[in-house]
């Protein structure tokens, strides 16, 4: 199926705050302006970004869930496994504002947690402090920057439920990035030949009860760089869905589903990632470590499986050209929420 492709900037909702069906499709850029407005407690909007390398993994996540925020960071170190995770919940998102745009700044100032996201034109600024981030005396600062080349093409698509029930996604993966991340007495320092940001930028209208399949990654596989989304569950029947990769800056979108096969029982065992169709996507992934993270808030209920590790196989571009996967770092996900 070819889904329509939106090439210039297009506004997503009316003013009633209903979805328009001409933001409906998928982009290169991220187009779609998210004005969101109305449909009281149900509107749901997040920037999460990950920074991952062979050896270290750094995410921090500000999030509104139009009845609190919920802001969480964590990191990984891969060779030892040692991990470490702070979440803070804000009701009524007191200090929490979401811009409609995807490359706008935020920032969040709280006594346990400060982040700061600064766009820059062609780079976002990531700046947290956490000075209890064991919930005692150890402090977890980071200054790290994620570069967008110029040209650099993204996964941005408008899942249409019904004209209430709607999310726009922007995916970007294969993002170079700099800078210093401090915790439990390391510094970990990250150089843009070997680390790669990753941003999920969300603005939507959900139903209270979601379940969906998260999976990317990205590296450098004979000496191209490759950048890997797929998603599965939440998308299914609404015509569109989240499946792309980017190989050297250019987006070739996977209009096909992708069949996940995992055990949900032991979620450390081999995960398998296929078109459901096609050869174009056969992937193998053989997770290093699981993150279970769980929120249990009287109305937001959620728990979340994601296994970090690496990707093997291969995937088809849009000119037919196989690329070869060999230990492309990652992660996968199983997500259920009520929220």
């Amino acid at each position: 199926m070819e889904a329509n492709e939106i090439t210039k900037p297009t506004t997503m909702c009316d003013s009633s705050g209903n979805l328009l069906e001409s933001s409906i499709g998928w982009a290169r850029h991220p187009h779609i302006q998210c004005n969101l407005s109305g449909h009281y407690l149900r509107k749901k909007k997040w920037n999460y970004w990950c920074v991952m390398t062979k050896d270290f993994l750094f995410s921090v996540t500000v999030s509104d869930l139009d009845y609190a925020a919920v802001l969480f960071v964590y990191v990984l170190d891969i060779p030892t496994l040692k991990f470490q995770e702070k979440t803070v919940l804000v009701p009524f998102g007191k200090g929490c504002h979401m811009p409609e745009e995807v490359n706008a700044s935020i920032n969040f100032k709280g006594k346990q947690l400060s982040i700061s996201l600064e766009e820059k034109g062609d780079s976002t600024r990531i700046q947290v402090n956490c000075p209890h981030f064991d919930g005692k005396n150890q402090s977890l600062v980071a200054d790290v920057t994620v570069y967008r080349p110029k040209g650099h093409e993204t996964l941005n698509v408008v899942v249409p439920w019904s004209k209430k029930r709607f999310q726009f996604t922007s995916k970007q993966t294969a993002l170079p990035a700099t800078g210093v991340v401090n915790w439990s007495g390391q510094e970990y320092t990250l150089n843009r030949e070997e680390a790669f940001g990753c941003l999920d930028f969300g603005r939507g209208v959900w139903p209270y009860r979601s379940t969906w399949n998260w999976a990317a990654g990205s590296g450098i596989v004979n000496d191209r760089k490759i950048g890997l989304n797929f998603g599965g569950q939440w998308t299914n029947g609404t015509g569109q869905n989240e499946n792309g990769i980017v190989v050297d800056g250019k987006l070739s979108k996977i209009h096909e589903d992708i069949v996940w096969e995992y055990d949900s029982s032991n979620y450390m065992k081999p995960w398998t990632l296929t078109t459901e169709l096609s050869d174009r996507v056969s992937l193998s992934f053989q997770p290093l470590f699981e993150r279970n993270a769980t929120t249990n808030a009287i109305i937001i209920q959620s728990t979340v499986h994601q296994v970090i590790g690496k990707f093997n196989g291969h995937v088809v571009t849009d000119d037919g050209e196989r690329m070869e996967i060999d230990s492309v770092f990652g992660w996968a996900e199983d997500h259920k929420a009520s929220w």
